[in-house]
């Protein structure tokens, strides 16, 4: 539609200043990316500043008739996107001004500033889900017992804090079942905000009661609710950071994608971070990597009357996981792990969510899957290997 816009009899009508009009919205709208949250937002904010160029060229404009086929494109297209008449608009100098509450377009503004090209920011991603699992923004995986609170991230922008319990007597495997996040004033973008999430309480809203931080028309900061109770995505477009929190079964997953120059802002009194540089090797279940299959005493107790739901053997623990994950990766191997130590079906669901939201955060296709490395003990090696090892175990159950 905008193609027709201005296709070269602008230079007939040199008073007219349609062009400059059409060429201050292509430079709004050109690094928009459609599949992001905030596309229709900054969208109708760029056909606004359009319409009101077009309305100050309108008596020179009046014969013109690029001039009013671009009135009807910006009205079709304002109709299409629901976009309000009135509201904020684009700068009518993009090369000189920027958003300072989206941090996508920084790097914009540094290279109009220093005139260099400045390579686009880099994303780092890093996830929590079932007993629990661990992919730090190193993309290392790890398998921890981290029982109590502990920080998964705490920067200079946002603090994320999990608490972990134990999921079956006698085992010193935990799963999360409380979050807490907060994110810190950042200029006239957002004054500080705390989020929290406890097992059957998922709120779409911040302690204070409000979905959002910042100017409201903005929307620097806010809270989606995907799913009632069971699934929010956090979106703070002042510093390019997305969260999704979901419940599934009794426990909580967490998934964060955050820039790397965000994630490395901490003093050195802040390292303790799960999400930088991972669990304490105390508090490592796996064995760099390799998950041990679940043993008789220590994280299943195959034998406990007060869990007979924990009955699966490693086949059938396999079939179920292979339900919902085709591929044999290390999310299917937790999946299996967590079977195996807790006999909760949800952690097959929450393996594959957890999947899903690597899929939809991490920046690297090619760094999705993680893959357990050859040799070594536990889960990820041959599967005759596990069968027997398997049977082992429920062998060894019946005289303990």
């Amino acid at each position: 539609l905008l193609s027709v816009l201005c296709l070269g009899d602008c230079q007939l009508h040199a008073s007219c200043g349609i062009q400059k009009c059409t060429t201050d919205f292509v430079s709004f709208t050109s690094h928009l990316n459609a599949a992001l949250e905030d596309f229709d937002l900054e969208f109708c904010k760029a056909l606004r500043a359009y319409s009101v160029c077009t309305y100050r060229n309108s008596k020179v404009c009046r014969g013109n008739l690029v001039y009013h086929s671009a009135v009807l494109g910006i009205g079709d297209l304002m109709t299409q996107r629901n976009c309000t008449k009135d509201g904020p608009t684009s700068s009518t100098n993009p090369d000189m001004t920027h958003d300072p509450c989206n941090y996508s377009g920084h790097t914009e503004a540094r290279e109009h500033q220093g005139g260099e090209k400045t390579p686009p920011p880099t994303y780092l991603f890093c996830g929590l889900f079932g007993d629990p699992h661990l992919r730090t923004f190193k993309d290392h995986f790890q398998t921890c017992k981290v029982e109590g609170a502990w920080p998964l991230i705490d920067n200079n922008y946002v603090s994320v804090q999990v608490t972990n319990v134990p999921v079956v007597p006698g085992s010193s495997a935990t799963a999360t079942n409380k979050i807490t996040i907060i994110f810190k004033s950042y200029q006239d973008c957002t004054d500080q905000k705390v989020y929290q999430a406890v097992t059957d309480d998922l709120p779409a809203a911040f302690v204070d009661g409000t979905t959002s931080g910042g100017d409201g028309n903005t929307r620097s900061l806010h809270i989606v609710e995907k799913v009632s109770g069971k699934y929010i995505e956090m979106h703070a477009r002042y510093i390019g950071t997305t969260v999704y929190i979901r419940q599934l079964g009794h426990y909580l997953t967490l998934a964060i994608r955050m820039p790397q120059e965000l994630v490395m802002a901490y003093e050195e009194s802040q390292d303790l971070q799960l999400c930088v540089n991972g669990c304490p090797s105390s508090e490592r279940i796996d064995q760099s990597g390799h998950l041990p299959l679940p043993v008789v005493g220590k994280f299943l107790p195959w034998g406990a009357a007060a869990h007979p739901q924990s009955g699966y053997t490693l086949e059938t623990a396999t079939t179920k996981c292979h339900e919902k994950m085709l591929v044999k990766d290390i999310y299917f191997y937790s999946c299996v792990f967590d079977l195996l130590t807790t006999g909760d079906a949800n952690f097959t669901a929450a393996a594959h969510s957890a999947l899903q939201d690597v899929e939809a955060l991490h920046p690297s296709k090619e760094h999705w899957r993680i893959f357990p490395r050859s040799g070594g003990g536990g889960v990820g090696r041959d599967s005759k290997f596990f069968v027997s090892l398997g049977l082992l175990c429920l062998i060894l159950a019946a005289y303990l």
